[in-house]
């Protein structure tokens, strides 16, 4: 074997050294990479795992807040009703009766639903109306009639200043739900489609149930009687679509006041 042989071969064993050490080398750190990128993994599925915890943690109180909240309206709505000798089933009934007309109008089922928990604060501003006014058994004079209808502004007072969707959403039932179609309602004489659709549906709903319910001032009105002036104020009282709404669907309507009677 002569000198440059020796010297090829030479190098060729360096390269074979170095190749084995490098990948010696390589070898270790993929192992030490591997342990750490375990550690790595193993930490961030428990950050991960604990994360997703606190989410569930939040969704559970955010779901008891607004079951708390529609108690709530629920509970104030009932009380303002039985501040004026009405049933809880009134509250009941006007609240199912909007949904139904939500859905019919074209709300959306999550909006629908929202308008079923706050429609029964439609009458919450009464709870600052007098007794004597607010149970009198007959007409109102002229100076109580102007207090009672205070009482859409005090219960829009009472609830415009919330941040919350459904007391917004009440705020705006309570304040327009005597808005008439042809503008002569209260307090703010609104007209047509300046009327928030929730004020005009509550305002159907709550009279289709007042009228068939038996007062301190008056005995419920027998249906063909509502049917006929509810034909008559189409358009004049009542959003036309929403009179129609009724007449197409009125098995429904009924069955809804049939399954919560008054006791």
């Amino acid at each position: 074997m002569n000198d440059v042989e020796n010297v090829l071969i030479k190098e060729i064993n360096e390269l074979e050294v170095n190749f084995i050490n490098t990948t010696k080398k390589l070898k270790k750190d993929i192992l030490r990479h591997d342990k750490i990128m375990s550690r790595s993994d193993r930490r961030q599925t428990k950050e991960y795992d604990e994360l997703q915890r606190k989410f569930a943690e939040v969704a559970s109180l955010q779901k008891e807040i607004e079951e708390t909240q529609k108690e709530v309206v629920f509970t104030m709505g009932a009380i303002g009703e039985s501040r004026s000798k009405e049933t809880g089933n009134h509250v009941k009934r006007v609240a199912q009766y909007s949904k139904l007309f939500a859905l019919y109008y074209g709300l959306e089922e999550k909006e629908a639903e929202m308008l079923k928990q706050a429609s029964p604060m439609h009458d919450i501003g009464k709870v600052a109306i007098p007794d004597a006014i607010l149970n009198k058994p007959a007409r109102f004079n002229e100076e109580e009639r102007k207090i009672m209808d205070t009482h859409a502004q005090l219960g829009y007072d009472m609830l415009k200043m919330s941040d919350r969707p459904l007391l917004k959403m009440a705020a705006t039932v309570a304040y327009e739900h005597h808005e008439k179609w042809n503008g002569k309602g209260y307090p703010n004489q609104l007209k047509g489609e300046d009327i928030h659709i929730y004020g005009r549906i509550t305002a159907l709903a709550d009279v289709f149930d007042a009228l068939g319910s038996s007062r301190v001032y008056k005995e419920a009105w027998d249906d063909e009687r509502i049917f006929k002036m509810f034909k008559e104020e189409r358009g004049e009282h009542f959003d036309p679509k929403l009179i129609d709404i009724f007449f197409d669907n009125i098995d429904e309507f009924l069955e809804v006041r049939n399954s919560m009677k008054d006791v």
